[in-house]
């Protein structure tokens, strides 16, 4: 039997307002889901790719995203954590809140006009930045030792940072498709799964669309339609956001991460790293050599 990938089962205790924890493990959760609960992550360690709605971004440490009721979501890690002998790890510290945290009558008050704004707008997921990120990350490590009703004015303040800041822009440019049904977070995850654990090789379109059990042609269509974009391109993105975390260790060689990148030919690895990041893979290695 297939796992739900809509989480029925509430995030919050009955007996809580909201819950809050730090999640320290190998990996993140690598399933594709939605769950009708606010939310608010902010990785502390960890890197790979996120998707959220319609949206694939590479993400790393200080990641910080409030995701709307229903919103599809996954923060998959690289290929590299989920080797045997890993000995990498992953950290975040999440918050849940119910949709009805605050009442119909108190939403229509006008002191609540923004964040009731903000609350409708969080269905195309929205990533935090700068300022405003440094503020919430320091609150919500207060908040994991916070109890009572200070608690709750804590968690009041994140979100007035939130409402009133100028470092957030939206994930996702519609929230037409975004809200997927069940099979499709179910389809979405299988595809997704089978990338990631074999972007290194050659990927047929007809392999993927067998998956999702759909003809090519009828997949091409549908993956464009829920993640805005082609699945050659989802693919290329996917391979090389792996390379750049690759090209950070100069002990390994370029032609190396070509070809653990899924791309036997040295000349494709780099026109199509420069198609994504605008940097041939050695300019982008020597930038951040020369940063650090």
């Amino acid at each position: 039997m297939l796992d739900k990938r809509v989480i029925s089962k509430s995030l919050i205790p009955e007996n809580k307002a909201f819950s809050i924890k730090r999640i320290d493990e190998p990996h993140f959760d690598p399933t594709f889901h939605a769950h009708p609960e606010f939310q608010l992550s902010y990785v502390i360690k960890g890197e790979g790719n996120r998707i959220v709605g319609n949206s694939l971004q590479p993400f790393h440490a200080n990641d910080m995203v409030f995701i709307g009721p229903n919103l599809p979501h996954v923060w998959k890690n690289h290929l590299s954590y989920f080797k045997k002998d890993s000995q990498l790890d992953t950290s975040v510290i999440v918050i849940y809140f119910h949709n009805n945290f605050f009442s119909e009558e108190i939403y229509g008050k006008a002191e609540f006009y923004k964040l009731k704004n903000f609350f409708n707008k969080s269905n195309l997921g929205i990533e935090i930045k700068g300022e405003t990120r440094a503020i919430i990350g320091e609150m919500m490590f207060e908040l994991l030792n916070t109890e009572g009703l200070e608690s709750i004015i804590l968690l009041l303040k994140i979100l007035d940072t939130l409402v009133i800041s100028t470092t957030c822009s939206y994930i996702n440019e519609f929230d037409e498709a975004i809200n997927y049904k069940e099979a499709e977070t179910e389809r979405i995850h299988k595809v997704y799964d089978f990338v990631i654990k074999n972007f290194d090789k050659q990927i047929r379109l007809e392999q993927v669309a067998e998956i999702a059990n759909m003809t090519s042609t009828s997949f091409s269509r549908y993956f464009k339609t829920r993640l805005n974009k082609s699945f050659s391109d989802f693919l290329k993105e996917i391979r090389v956001n792996y390379a750049c975390k690759l090209l950070k260790d100069d002990s390994i060689s370029i032609e190396m991460i070509s070809y653990e990148c899924g791309y036997p030919s040295i000349t494709n690895f780099n026109k199509q790293f420069k198609s994504v990041i605008g940097l041939q893979p050695r300019q982008y290695r020597d930038n951040f050599l020369n940063i650090i």
